[in-house]
């Protein structure tokens, strides 16, 4: 199979794109390919490559255990973030915890389930309560079709998930894709996004 992870001119193309799009700060953006396939045999997940085709993230057999948490790895198995399905929620709502942690989450994920702005997917709020401000951010487009992005209460383009280009006459199909993050916005949490709407909108 040919190699999923982007090449740098590659990359640097996307990233300059991005950096068109989303704000021309003097930082690149941060350019990942996203595979839908766990690293374990037969297991269900996700491989995150950078660049120079490194590992930087993974989550393994997301699907074949329990489907209410997700837990996101760094490329030593190291637990990141955990997404917790919401007990005894009306609506479909994720809890986003650092680490493995079971108390105070970070954030709440909610399914945007409105007619009135059918863009929407998906809205971010903090769970935290301190000084420092955090703001929401809404998830637009369409997870289905690999084409979406986070926004901020500004219209800010945060991140961005995209359809991965045919390369030498391979097509990658939806099972491979891009995630553009934009400098200042934490990858990870990034990740965890793409996570979420895999929950909520995957086949």
């Amino acid at each position: 199979m040919a190699k999923v992870h982007p090449s740098a001119a590659a990359a640097a193309a996307a990233a300059a794109a991005a950096a068109c799009t989303g704000g021309g700060g003097a930082r690149a953006a941060a350019v990942l390919t996203v595979w839908r396939r766990s690293l374990l045999f037969n297991g269900n997940g996700f491989a995150v490559f950078d660049a120079k085709g490194n590992l930087v993230f993974r989550v393994d057999n997301y699907a074949s255990g329990s489907k209410a948490e997700v837990l996101l790895m760094d490329a030593a198995g190291k637990p990141l973030l955990t997404i917790r399905r919401k007990k005894l929620s009306i609506k479909d709502q994720w809890l986003i915890y650092e680490g493995e942690e079971a108390a105070n989450p970070r954030f709440a994920v909610k399914r945007h389930v409105s007619l009135l702005h059918h863009r929407a997917l998906a809205h971010v709020t903090p769970c935290v309560s301190g000084a420092k401000p955090c703001h929401a951010y809404e998830i637009e487009g369409s997870y289905l079709q690999r084409c979406c992005a986070v926004v901020d209460d500004k219209r800010q383009q945060l991140m961005e998930i995209k359809r991965k280009e045919p390369a030498k006459g391979i097509t990658f199909g939806l099972d491979v894709f891009r995630l553009i993050v934009q400098p200042g916005f934490d990858t990870s949490f990034a990740m965890a996004i793409v996570m979420l709407l895999e929950q909520m909108f995957g086949s």
